[in-house]
């Protein structure tokens, strides 16, 4: 899929399920930016790797922190009651290979739970801050970051 696609089959569909306050252009390009870092945008299924989804989610990480996180909860508990699954990290975690805006939903409440606003548009490094704070990668590839961010900024900010 296009990113123009992944924006209106998967992200749009997320933000309107959550409240107004967590739609924004920032908000989308780090989705997008960081779909891409992660997946690429097509790998629902990490290589070499338990992750799952475009946003690449772990288990015990990312899903059973939105899932438990004060700041997002109540948030997911809605978005998995919206979109038929059990609210137990397992279930989501199986069900974000099939379902992207799910995945996308909870990529938005994982960046919700940053205690820190999102960075402004065309803050590169903020952005990569805040990717390395909250998804806490593995093996972060700071090289492709730049050009990346760029290219969700391009999708976004036309």
């Amino acid at each position: 899929m296009t990113l123009s696609e992944i924006r209106e089959r998967a992200i749009a569909p997320a933000l309107a399920m959550l409240p107004a306050r967590m739609n924004s252009p920032q908000a989308e390009i780090m989705l997008l930016a960081i779909g891409l870092q992660e997946s690429n945008l097509t790998h629902r299924r990490q290589i070499g790797g338990p992750a799952r989804g475009l946003w690449h989610f772990e288990r015990g990480g990312g899903v059973a922190g939105v899932l438990r996180h004060p700041a997002s909860r109540d948030y997911a508990l809605l978005a998995c009651d919206v979109r038929g699954v059990q609210p137990v990290a397992e279930q989501v975690y199986q069900q974000l290979e099939h379902d992207d805006v799910l995945a996308a939903i909870f990529a938005r409440l994982l960046l919700w739970t940053d205690p820190k606003a999102l960075p402004p548009l065309h803050d590169v490094q903020g952005a990569w801050d805040l990717y390395l704070r909250v998804w806490r990668p593995g093996k972060p590839h700071r090289h492709t970051w730049d050009v990346i961010y760029a290219r969700a900024v391009r999708e976004v900010v036309r």
